[in-house]
This record gives C-alpha cells, sequence and structure tokens, in this order.
C-alpha cells in the first residue's frame, strides 16, 4: 500500500484477493478462489461512494482491503490519508471492556495518554453506553458493540471511513444520530466515505456515487442514481428465478471465481520448453 499526494484518497489497480476453502468429502483437498478479482476504479478526496452487491459479492473483503486490515494479492493500492474500518466486532478484543479497548487502540496507534482521553470522553458522549463501558465487550449486544466501535472510529478522526453495515443492528435512535454524524463529515468535513449497506434507500439519499460488486468483480461505478437501478433490476430478477434457478446460478458465478489450478509439467518438458 502506497500513500501520495494525489487528489485521490483512494486508487485501486488490478486488485485481487485469493482465499482458500476445504472441500467437503474430498480428501480434505483444498480449493482456492478469488474474493475479488482485478479490481480497479479512483475515488477523489471527499467522496461519499455506496458500495453495492448480494450476498458473498466480496463487499465485505473489499471493506478489510480498504482499511487496510487484510492484504491484497494482486494489484496495486493507493491510499492517501488514514483510514478506519466501522464495523460490528472489527478491531473489538471481547475479554477486555469497552474502555481498556479504547486504551489499546490508543497505544497501538501510539497516541498519548491525554489524547486517548479525550478519545475516550468523546466515545462516552456519544455512544451513550453507561457504565456497560466498564463491563467486558463479551457482555455487549450487536447493537452496543456496534455503538462501541461506531464511537471509537469516529472519535479517532479518519480521513476516510469505510462503513459496513455498522448501522444495520441496535436501535433506530442510535444508526439515525450515527446519519446525522456521518452527514455532517460529509457536507463540513470533507471525508471521504465508503458506506455499505443493504438498505437501498439509505444508500441513495446518503451517497453520491455507487459502486457494484458482484462475483467478486467490479460491475459498475458511476452516479449513485444510475448504479441503484442497474442493481436494483438484477436483485429483483434474481428473486422472481425459482430456487432451483438461484442454485444453479450461483453455483456457475462460484465456478467463474475457482482458480484451476496448472497441469504439473514434468522436468524434461521444463528443460525442453
Amino acid at each position: 500500500m502506497k500513500k501520495t499526494n494525489e487528489k485521490y484518497a483512494v486508487e485501486l489497480k488490478n486488485v485481487s484477493k485469493i482465499y482458500t476453502l476445504k472441500q467437503k468429502n474430498q480428501g480434505n483437498k483444498n480449493q482456492s478462489f478469488y474474493a475479488l478479482k482485478d479490481i480497479s476504479f479512483k475515488v477523489e478526496k471527499g467522496e461519499v461512494v455506496g458500495i453495492l452487491g448480494t450476498n458473498g459479492s466480496g463487499k465485505s473483503t473489499l471493506s478489510l482491503i480498504l482499511a487496510g486490515i487484510s492484504d491484497h494479492d494482486g494489484g496495486e493500492m493507493i491510499i492517501n490519508g488514514e483510514q478506519a474500518l466501522i464495523s460490528i466486532n472489527t478491531g473489538l478484543n471481547l475479554q477486555l471492556t469497552g474502555e481498556e479497548n479504547i486504551n489499546v487502540k490508543g497505544a497501538l496507534l501510539g497516541l498519548s495518554k491525554k489524547k486517548i482521553q479525550d478519545i475516550k470522553n468523546k466515545v462516552i458522549e456519544f455512544a451513550e453506553l453507561g457504565d456497560f463501558l466498564y463491563q467486558p465487550v463479551k457482555k455487549y449486544s450487536s447493537g452496543m458493540k456496534s455503538r462501541l466501535g461506531f464511537s471509537i472510529s469516529l472519535a479517532l478522526d479518519p480521513d476516510i471511513l469505510i462503513v459496513d453495515e455498522a448501522l444495520s443492528v441496535g436501535d433506530k435512535g442510535f444508526a439515525q444520530k450515527c446519519m446525522n454524524y456521518m452527514e455532517k463529515l460529509r457536507d463540513e468535513e470533507g471525508k471521504t466515505i465508503f458506506f455499505i449497506s443493504h438498505s437501498l434507500s439509505q444508500v441513495q439519499s446518503f451517497c453520491k456515487k455507487g459502486m457494484w460488486i458482484e462475483g467478486g468483480k467490479l460491475v459498475e461505478y458511476g452516479d449513485i442514481e444510475e448504479v441503484c437501478e442497474h442493481y436494483s433490476a438484477y436483485v429483483d430478477q434474481y428473486n422472481s428465478m425459482t430456487e432451483k434457478e438461484r442454485r444453479k446460478q450461483r453455483d456457475e458465478k462460484f465456478a467463474e471465481r475457482v482458480i484451476k489450478k496448472p497441469i504439473k509439467k514434468s522436468f524434461w518438458e521444463r528443460i525442453l520448453k
């Protein structure tokens, strides 16, 4: 990952990510497939991009790569700014209390005690966790984990935010509070935001650009209204299929992502090539 002074906050050039799965009932043979394949796009500073795609399309894998949590296996990624992933459980140690998680996060980033205390104060104010902040995170509900993770990431004030379904759990009041805050980051502070959500209306109202990932590939990237229209038509068409037709399509898409191992040549074939 490189950092430059370009006008782009993020630039991906033919980025791929490969995962390995164990095959059931096939002698424990491993099978490799592309979680993402040859993804290329540029996002200018201050742009807000909605990432769309059905389950298993590669959205969360892309979010982990954008956040620098997961390495890519091919291509190049250029990042200009500090990034943070906002996702349920991501970066949280379930054995530690909420307060201890803040202290550890700050220490890992090399922050001073004063800065960590400032972050802690902001989390206390925004997360509204009360005494649960001093309880082990393993005792938290999904909504409470989301509150803590979201609040810590916002308090760190990153240049690039990657929000992966973080508002899909918990109460609607807190979700709206988060949306209002992110609108402020978008409109007043010019933050670059990647927003992943299954709520098409939420993506349309919040984002300016849309990115559709399907089968590990970038299908479309452009105006949010156009991308949402095309993606919605795709989902409607998929939902109109029978279960047998859906299964066939899923199998075909997965087969396209499987990496075919090259046939090994003999020693003399390699020498005489």
